[in-house]
């Protein structure tokens, strides 16, 4: 990976915001951390923000480290006792999963929150997330003594929510499942979203663990078997979730109508295939990228598309969802939060890593300063970060104060300028 010189082109604006964003960015950081109260045992991280004072959440938790690291190493601050808040997020969600692997979205001093009995648990990321805080500290050894309940949280996952006959794995309903109201999955059937950025969650989640599993020295038939899953999902996504025709990564359906071989108007020919792919332009099919599994060649006709400014490309980042879907809205919601148009400073993140990964650094310096200039226009208006924005006015549109995420625009300065550069795992 190289990186682009920080001088070159820019906009006069950037080197202003990049000083108050990280300054904004030490002087708040600290709110974050909590310590132990009620089901949460260990000290843990939390998003930031009015609405999410005291709860422990999957994704954010484990994207809110990897921002904080940044900060901290701008700031010469050593790991010291922070090694503590990481490491509870990760033994806070294994201590509140059940016997079986399915663990909460959610914990608050009061209660594991699964919002829908028996159905979406905590995304596929506690494995990255763990193999982030180990590889930080070059120390996994603390994770030990709770590994097998990390494997069984994985296996959950592939007993339940993989689909047998493509090896994709599917969402069993649209509640929490991040990107709140994807209309990949939003309002459609349960256990009928295989979704794009579950799956490529999925993928470097199996990675991950592959990788805990040698540091911790496990068998190396559990070794294999994870690997061999990993390698069976990126041929799955590579087939069935890329549209050679429109040369992007989409989700897809897999609700389908059991082939009867007595039902006469149809078994003269019945069906060959096992889903069908979803053509809505969303954000998440960059993900392909970020976890490395498109070919170089997809990687090249993908970057293309979601480089369109009729579509993802938006003069404040990316669009949640393509401004030519019949879907596309710039609305302020919460339960489900909008994913439907507004620029989500993840998404950006996303898109960011994913450029880099497959050497478009110019592309990636651009987005770096779009979501730059958006975040220092909201600190300069009003003092303080916002949840989501518009796309084309760089406008704050929801749950002012929010932290979590938005501060990953530190490492993206840090990339600019040539810095150590933190990443996920």
């Amino acid at each position: 990976m190289t990186t682009t010189d920080f001088n070159a082109s820019r906009d006069p604006r950037i080197e202003k915001y990049v000083d108050a964003i990280r300054t904004y960015s030490r002087d708040n950081y600290l709110n974050m951390v909590k310590e132990p109260a009620g089901k949460l045992a260990y000290p843990f991280i939390v998003p930031g923000s009015e609405s999410y004072p005291n709860c422990l959440w999957d994704w954010d938790s484990w994207l809110t480290n990897i921002a904080v690291r940044q900060i901290m190493a701008d700031n010469g601050t050593s790991s010291g006792t922070f090694f503590e808040y990481e490491k509870g997020c990760i033994l806070n969600f294994l201590s509140n999963m059940e016997d079986d692997g399915r663990m909460p979205i959610c914990v608050t001093p009061d209660q594991a929150l699964y919002f829908e009995d028996g159905v979406n648990i905590h995304k596929p990321c506690l494995a990255q997330h763990a193999a982030f805080i180990a590889r930080e500290n070059a120390d996994a050894a603390w994770l030990g003594p709770v590994f097998d309940k990390l494997v069984d949280f994985v296996n959950y996952y592939r007993t339940h929510f993989r689909h047998s006959p493509t090896g994709l794995y599917f969402w069993a309903s649209d509640n929490a499942i991040g990107v709140d109201n994807d209309p990949c999955t939003f309002y459609r059937p349960q256990n009928s979203s295989a979704s794009i950025y579950l799956n490529c969650l999925m993928y470097k989640e199996l990675l991950s663990l592959v990788w805990l599993s040698k540091k911790l020295g496990r068998p190396e038939k559990l070794i294999a078997e994870f690997y061999a899953e990993a390698e069976n999902l990126k041929n799955a996504i590579r087939t069935l979730l890329w549209d050679e025709r429109d040369g992007f990564f989409y989700s897809a359906d897999i609700d389908l109508v059991p082939v009867d071989p007595d039902r006469w108007l149809h078994k003269g020919k019945p069906r060959h295939w096992n889903s069908i792919i979803r053509r809505i332009d969303v954000w998440s099919g960059v993900m392909a990228l970020w976890a490395e599994i498109a070919t170089p060649e997809q990687a090249v006709r993908a970057v293309r598309h979601f480089t369109d400014e009729r579509t993802l490309w938006a003069p404040y980042g990316i669009r949640s969802l393509s401004k030519l879907e019949q879907m596309y809205s710039i609305d302020v919601s919460g339960n489900p939060s909008c994913w439907l148009g507004p620029v989500w400073s993840i998404a950006n993140w996303m898109t960011f890593r994913a450029l880099l990964n497959y050497g478009f650094d110019e592309k990636a310096s651009e987005l770096a300063k779009k979501t730059i200039i958006m975040f220092g226009e909201d600190l300069a208006n009003n003092g303080q970060l916002s949840e989501y924005y518009h796309p084309e006015t760089g406008k704050g549109l929801n749950n002012p104060g929010f932290l979590n995420w938005n501060l990953l625009v530190n490492n993206m300065a840090a990339w600019l300028d040539g810095r150590q550069f933190v990443t996920e795992f």
